[in-house]
């Protein structure tokens, strides 16, 4: 198909159908996976793509080459059978640090490096790491330009997901935008909440309309982006590039289809039906344990299984039982048999 008919494709077609180009790369749409620490592995990203997410982000390694030879940070640098372009995020405070983090993402894969500013668990936030960068708006200047600078030789887009700023009243996410578009950053992802909010009340999406207003950069809208309707809404709303669905996605990757699909014709789709759920649910098993193993795989799946089967009859009996299971043989037959009997 020529550039021409292809254009002429899209315009009947909501935005967020239509691929967005980051740094030069195609994605194919712009309904994307927010990175989620221990959620966003390869096997939610892979799972989630399937169900027409255009784009995953991993879950963030924390630069510090001390920490890359640790499990966990092997299995959060296992890009494997994953649909390109491949985006990992990394996290840190020290310009130096930061810059070998994106070139070890790089030669590890990775076609686009995410700079994670907007993680607001204390265990981050105590390095000066995540969202309590935004404190320090010449750090965040130093930050940026070392990462765009560490990868320029080999033209790779840098993005940086943030929040609106560290605390209420003091939000500085239109000073953070212009500080990322200087430095170079390809994307920008904005959840609408500070530091200080966590991910309490509701997402706030004015400042981010205003962000994209004056951007020259796409600008990806995040928070609390929970159904089809919500989805078409907040993008309308804030005119954002493209939008980013986190804890929504947590037991529901669907949720992505379901968009797409409301995007398409404007009707919903059923929830899935039991019969469907225990397919859904049992392959996600079966990428989790054959990816992480006997011992973490069984342990990393009980949070999924949870997610899964919230609010479906007998379920909280069912969870208990299945939280004793050690094994992953064991947790898989009774997965199985609660959702082969109808629940």
């Amino acid at each position: 198909m020529t550039t021409q008919n292809q254009e002429k494709s899209f315009e009947n077609q909501h935005i967020l159908l239509q691929p967005l180009y980051v740094g030069g790369l195609k994605i194919e749409n712009r309904i994307w996976v927010a990175p989620m620490a221990g959620v966003t592995d390869n096997p939610f990203r892979r799972l989630a793509k399937s169900f027409g997410a255009g784009h995953a982000v991993s879950e963030m390694i924390i630069a510090d080459t001390a920490l890359y030879a640790r499990q966990k940070s092997l299995y959060r640098a296992n890009f494997s059978g994953e649909i390109a372009p491949i985006s990992a995020q990394v996290a840190g405070a020290e310009p130096d640090k930061l810059a070998q983090a994106v070139r070890f993402q790089v030669e590890n894969g990775a076609c686009i490096v995410d700079i994670n500013m907007g993680c607001p668990a204390k265990k981050v936030c105590r390095k000066l790491a995540g969202s309590a960068l935004l404190q320090d708006l010449d750090l965040v200047k130093r930050l940026l330009d070392s990462a765009v600078e560490s990868v320029a030789d080999l033209d790779v887009p840098i993005t940086l997901k943030t929040r609106l700023g560290f605390a209420n009243g003091q939000e500085n996410i239109l000073t953070i935008a212009h500080i990322a578009e200087q430095a170079g950053i390809s994307a920008l992802a904005i959840h609408g909440r500070t530091r200080e909010d966590f991910y309490t009340g509701n997402a706030r999406y004015e400042l981010i309309k205003e962000v994209k207003a004056n951007a020259k950069i796409p600008i990806i809208v995040n928070g609390d982006i929970d159904s089809p309707q919500k989805a078409k809404w907040v993008q309308e709303y804030t005119e954002a590039d493209a939008v980013m669905i986190g804890r929504a996605g947590q037991g529901r990757p669907w949720i992505f289809r379901d968009i797409a699909h409301y995007l398409a014709t404007g009707e919903l789709l059923p929830e899935p039906s039991v019969s469907e759920l225990r397919q859904i649910v049992l392959t996600h098993l079966d990428e989790l344990y054959q990816f992480y193993g006997e011992y973490s795989g069984c342990r990393i799946a009980r949070k999924h299984i949870a997610w899964y089967t919230g609010g479906l009859p007998n379920s909280n009996a069912f969870r208990e039982a299945m939280y004793q299971e050690e094994t992953t043989s064991g947790q898989y037959k009774v997965v199985d048999k609660f959702l082969s009997t109808g629940c």
